[in-house]
């Protein structure tokens, strides 16, 4: 399970696929396995912007909010980007590592993603590993800074700093990064800083309506657009499948992931399929590992709050991550292991997803996010999120975003960027649950 240091933001998480790559069209896709008949390949943010990393602080690149970006973390390095924030937002900035195809990695393995002032002192620290089952694929950590806070306080430059974690490996390589960065406008009002205590933790059971097909994506910025129902799809070893839903404010979300028999092979493989969950700003909540032995198998998340503003004043990292309303994202992954034991697939793949619960008012803010819009449920759709398609202003999109989506294959939602939010010192986390 992820480990938490206690405080409203609690991390945790997870990733992707892998590869280099360019930056926009079916370049912006990147192998990551050389098995199986299904596409494996990482989907970077279209219009991701190219920005060197830097070896120090003189020369980090600044990072906007509301863009993406790609760049490249060194083998044994560390990278340096440069943020100049305003005094009243709370600011959040997302790094999502993707190894190479080849790539071997251990279980403690992973990336390491802080955000410091002026100063050298950390604002917040996370670190994402890769798990017991030690498949490559993309991780993605989160650092914040906090307005209102104890520390990292005031307008002015910051930094992002990028590294490896444990790495174990006697000759590394690079691995590319995606890069973005959000801002949340503070309260008009300020809340009560207690998370609510009451919510119904029973755990619903999930949907049985008929099945409908829906092909996963490949990366944030291409994620499915699913709501409550069943929904399937195969997937291959070392492929990982992304699709977002809807969740308004005072809306209750519950997802359970299935894979099918295999057809040939035996053996068991530890941790082979994982579901996590990511929120609208890619920080991760809740995540499911089970082994697999060929017979069918199913990972269903711990119960979830309804989403609400005061949910991250909260200890626990799966009710302090309900914190916006916006698209939250399914991130399913099947371990390379799959393939040695099973063949290469591709598997069958069911996802279950709950969506209960009175929409409710959301929380004054003060102002706009940035982007615009990315905490906003538009009549059971969503406008696009960052890393997705834009206006010319930058906003996430609005009501005729949301219908665009709706129109092109389900309930419209967007990608927007992993973070973390509160008061985080240290925040370790990995794909947990590897538990037959």
């Amino acid at each position: 399970m992820p480990l938490v240091v206690p405080g409203p933001w609690g991390l945790s998480g997870v990733a992707g696929a892998a590869g280099t790559g360019a930056t926009s069209g079916e370049d912006a896709s990147i192998s990551s396995a050389s098995s199986g008949s299904s596409d494996v390949s990482f989907a970077f943010a279209e219009d991701a912007r190219t920005v060197p990393a830097a070896v120090g602080t003189a020369d980090a690149v600044r990072l906007e909010p509301g863009e993406t970006y790609r760049s490249s973390l060194p083998a044994g390095g560390t990278a340096y980007y440069r943020l100049v924030l305003d005094a009243t937002s709370n600011a959040y900035v997302s790094a999502t590592a993707v190894p190479g195809p080849d790539a071997t990695v251990s279980a403690i393995e992973g990336v390491k993603v802080s955000v410091q002032d002026a100063d050298g002192r950390s604002c917040s620290t996370d670190t994402t590993t890769f798990g017991a089952a030690r498949s490559p694929h993309p991780i993605a950590a989160a650092g914040a800074r906090e307005a209102g806070g104890t520390r990292c306080q005031g307008a002015g430059t910051y930094y992002a700093v990028v590294e490896r974690a444990g790495t174990t490996d006697s000759a590394p390589t690079p691995w590319d990064l995606e890069l973005a960065v959000v801002e949340e406008p503070g309260l008009a009002q300020a809340e009560e800083s207690k998370a609510p205590q009451a919510w119904n933790s029973a755990t619903p059971a999930p949907p049985t309506d008929e099945p409908e097909r829906r092909q996963g994506g490949a990366g944030f910025a291409t994620a499915a657009s699913v709501g409550q129902g069943v929904w399937t799809d195969d997937i291959a070893p070392g492929q990982t499948l992304f699709y977002r839903v809807p969740v308004d404010w005072g809306r209750q979300l519950s997802a359970t992931a299935e894979l099918g028999t295999a057809t040939e092979g035996s053996g068991y493989a530890a941790g082979a399929l994982d579901v996590s969950l990511y929120n609208p700003v890619r920080a991760f909540v809740a995540d499911k590992g089970v082994g697999y032995d060929g017979k069918q198998r199913a990972a269903a998340l711990a119960s979830l709050p309804p989403v609400d503003h005061a949910n991250r004043h909260s200890f626990t990292g799966r009710v302090s991550g309900m914190r916006f309303a916006g698209s939250y994202y399914l991130v399913v992954h099947l371990s390379t292991e799959v393939a040695e034991r099973f063949g290469d697939g591709p598997f069958g793949l069911t996802l279950r997803v709950g969506v209960r619960g009175a929409a409710q008012d959301g929380p004054a803010y003060a102002g706009q996010s940035v982007p615009k819009g990315l905490f906003e449920v538009w009549g059971g759709g969503l406008a696009d999120g960052l890393g997705a398609v834009t206006g010319g202003d930058g906003d996430v999109g609005g009501r005729d975003g949301a219908m665009t989506a709706l129109a092109a294959g389900g309930i419209g939602a967007g990608s927007a960027i992993l973070v973390g939010l509160g008061v985080w010192t240290a925040v370790s986390r990995r794909r947990a649950g590897v538990a037959g």
